[in-house]
Order: structure tokens, then C-alpha cells, then sequence
């Protein structure tokens, strides 16, 4: 089994069958502790109803709301490859604030749509959100399919148009599975009545996406501090993407200015030969003297590619944000962005559209305002050039924090 897990979002309308959905997802994958099933199943008879895989997510819900401490297996599942991290999302507006201000990161996303009730106001919110946050692994579940006879004509109408609303909004579908999650059918096993479809199951489209590998990336090391040890500058942070090694030669960003690695510390160990990311280390380089807030990269040594793996070095940036305080933004107010350990002075030159999360409806297009708990596409304009990434390559130097007076006012993750 793989090591790292796979984050994913399960979006969908009111009553599309999430819950259900998400109830099969564990027990089909023996993540539900046999007592849980049997308590749950004692809790419908009681109450007289016939058991319900959403009865499962109903049940870990109002544990959360108890604050009752929930054992790992409700919060993951797993199949053979790896195991996943259902990231909840309560609201729009809550679950868009969780994602751009960091707290979170999908990699990849399950979109509902009861082919019964067919595509409603929400299931197109969702879709705005999907294109919104730059999730491009999305597989679409079109559930009870019993309910329309398991048939394929209904099947591929709704096909047609989530494809087409998906298009909109520059999210195209992996795949578009027809399911029972309330039958346990096409969701980790195949079902007889749907041998028409030739696609994966849910958990097989699952298990084709790829998880964020930060290691295999180019390097990414922001200087956090300097620290003088023993009369050496030992430069210390985290490696936030790809594998820094002693000896190797490194990008200084935004200057790119060379360097080389002569020494890689760690924590009751000195002179290690790599960190991989994740790794918080100290480093000693020769060649050039490291500040806090800059940089390292991956220096090919190429002959014209010395930038292919960096970041983007750029005075401009266009960004999502979620304004955060209660207090409205005018544009050209100045502000600080704060990505990773870099820190420069601007303002929002353009705020190109701001919308109401809870609705996901365009408030207004070239704006001179944002309001308070609104989303907004921005263009924001440095004093100087800071080294970047888009936030569905490397998250940690694609996501941001606009300060004010001191004060975080908004998170943000950077689009291109």
C-alpha cells in the first residue's frame, strides 16, 4: 500500500445520496469497525427504520457535534493502493474557506448527481467550485441508477450534460460512472445490471488518480532564519517540495543567484546526505550568503535551462481569495502577501469578479470591492518579485495570506 494518502471532496446536491454513498465507501472497504456497524444497526431498529448506509455519516456527524473523539477508520477508508482522506464539506462557504485559506487540500474530487431528480442548482455550484479551486481529478457518480431502471439511455443524457456543464466552468471529468449507492452497485463491486457500462467502479476511478508527490517535484526550500553555529550561517526551514541534497547545486529565488549545498543538518543528526519534503533541516551553502524569505531551487546546470525547475519569479499575481474580516476591501488599499517565508508589500490592482461562496453567484465583475466573507479573482500587484508556484502543483508555495495593518485579512491560492 502506498504510503501517502489520497485527499479527496465528495460534493452533491441536497439528497443525491452522499451520505449513502459515503456509508457504502467504508463498509464495502471494511473501514467500519464491525461494533459500529452493529451499533448503528441496533440504532435503526430501535427506532424502528430499516438500516441505512447514511445512517453511518449521520451517525459520525453528530459525534463530531459532541465533540466525541472518532477512531481513524471513520475518518479514512482503504483499498488495496492506498487510503483516503474524505475532506467534509459542510457548505460552500465554509468549505471554500477551509480550501483557499489552506487548512485543506483535495486532490481530487467525487461529484453526486441523483440521474432520478437529474442536475439541480447545487450539483452547478459544485461544478463552479471544482474549476474555481483547480481541481482537475474528478470523477462524476451518477447514483440511483435503480431508480430509472438502470437505464442507459437516461444514463448518457445526463452524461451530455454535466459534460457540457463541467466544460463551462474548464473541469473535464475523468470519468462518469453510473451507481447504486444505496445497492452497493458499481461502487467497489461491478453490477450485473449495469454490464452495459464498461468503465471503473468508484473506487477503481479512485485508485487511477495520483496523489500530490511533493518529493518527486522540483526542489522547493524557503529560508525560514539564519542561525550563527559555531561561527557557520546555518540557513533552516522546511523542504516543501522535491529532495534536497549535500553537494547539489541550487537556484537563490527571486535573484537566481547559484549555489551549492555543502552541509544538510537535522535535528540530533549532522551532516545527513538528503531531506526529503517534510524534512525541517539546517543547511550551510557556498557561494552566496542566504536571507530569510528567499528560495531554493533546482539548478539543472544546463546550458540555457537554469530556471526549469524553479518557481515562477513574478511582481504580479492572479490568485483566488477568501476575504476573512468583517471590514470591505477597496481596491487599491495597501496590503502585505505573505507566501511561505516571503513577505512584500502591494494592493489588488483588479478584482477581476466577486461572488457570494453560500450561493456561488457573481456579485460583481470589475469591482472596486470585496465584502466581507466573499470570494474574489484578483490581480495583485508587488513592490518586488517573489518566487511562486501554482497551488494545484506545489501547495505550500501557491497559497497566501494578505495581511492589513498587521493583521491577516484573506487566504488565497495562486491560479497561474
Amino acid at each position: 500500500m502506498e504510503e501517502r494518502s489520497l485527499h479527496i471532496v465528495i460534493v452533491g446536491h441536497v439528497d443525491h445520496g452522499k451520505s449513502t454513498l459515503v456509508g457504502r465507501l467504508f463498509h464495502d472497504t471494511g473501514s467500519l469497525p464491525p461494533e459500529k456497524l452493529e451499533e448503528i444497526k441496533r440504532v435503526c431498529a430501535s427506532m424502528g427504520r430499516e438500516f441505512e448506509f447514511a445512517y453511518i455519516m449521520d451517525n459520525l456527524k453528530e459525534e463530531r457535534e459532541k465533540n466525541i473523539t472518532i477512531d481513524i477508520a471513520h475518518t479514512f477508508f482503504a483499498t488495496q493502493k492506498r487510503r483516503y482522506v474524505i475532506i467534509d464539506a459542510p457548505g460552500h462557504k465554509e468549505f471554500l474557506k477551509n480550501m483557499i485559506s489552506g487548512t485543506s487540500q483535495a486532490e481530487a474530487a467525487l461529484l453526486l448527481v441523483d440521474v432520478h431528480r437529474g442536475i439541480e442548482e447545487q450539483t452547478l455550484r459544485h461544478c463552479y467550485i471544482l474549476g474555481l479551486l483547480g481541481i482537475k481529478q474528478v470523477a462524476v457518480i451518477a447514483n440511483k441508477m435503480d431508480l430509472v431502471d438502470y437505464s442507459e439511455k437516461v444514463f448518457n443524457e445526463i452524461k451530455d450534460r454535466i459534460t457540457e456543464a463541467l466544460a463551462e466552468r474548464k473541469v473535464k471529468p475523468a470519468y462518469i460512472i453510473p451507481i447504486s449507492a444505496s445497492k452497493g452497485e458499481n461502487v467497489a463491486n461491478r453490477a450485473e445490471r449495469l454490464s452495459w457500462y464498461k468503465g471503473p467502479t468508484v473506487l477503481e476511478s479512485l485508485d487511477s488518480f495520483e496523489t500530490l508527490k511533493t518529493e518527486e517535484k522540483d526542489l522547493r526550500f524557503p529560508v525560514q532564519d539564519i542561525y550563527d553555529i559555531d561561527g557557520k550561517a546555518v540557513a533552516v526551514g522546511r523542504v516543501e517540495a522535491g529532495v534536497l541534497r549535500k553537494g547539489q547545486n541550487v537556484v537563490i529565488m527571486p535573484g537566481k543567484k547559484k549555489a551549492r549545498i555543502t552541509e544538510v543538518k537535522k535535528y540530533t543528526q549532522d551532516n545527513i546526505s538528503e531531506a526529503p519534503a517534510g524534512d525541517c533541516i539546517g543547511i550551510i551553502v557556498a557561494g552566496e550568503k542566504l536571507e530569510r524569505g528567499q528560495v531554493l531551487a533546482t539548478d539543472t546546470g544546463i546550458q540555457g535551462q537554469a530556471d526549469k525547475g524553479a518557481a515562477t519569479i513574478t511582481d504580479l499575481i492572479h490568485a483566488n481569495i477568501f476575504w476573512m474580516v468583517d471590514k470591505e476591501y477597496k481596491l487599491g488599499i495597501p496590503v502585505t502577501f505573505k507566501c511561505a517565508t516571503q513577505e512584500v508589500r502591494g494592493k489588488i490592482e483588479k478584482i477581476h469578479r466577486r461572488f457570494d461562496p453560500a450561493s456561488i453567484e457573481v456579485v460583481e465583475s470589475n469591482a472596486k470591492i470585496i465584502k466581507p466573507a466573499e470570494v474574489a479573482e484578483v490581480d495583485i500587484r508587488l513592490e518586488k518579485p517573489v518566487a511562486v508556484d501554482r497551488f494545484s502543483d506545489i501547495p505550500e508555495l501557491g497559497r497566501f495570506v494578505l495581511e492589513h495593518a498587521g493583521h491577516p485579512v484573506a487566504g488565497g491560492i495562486i491560479i497561474s
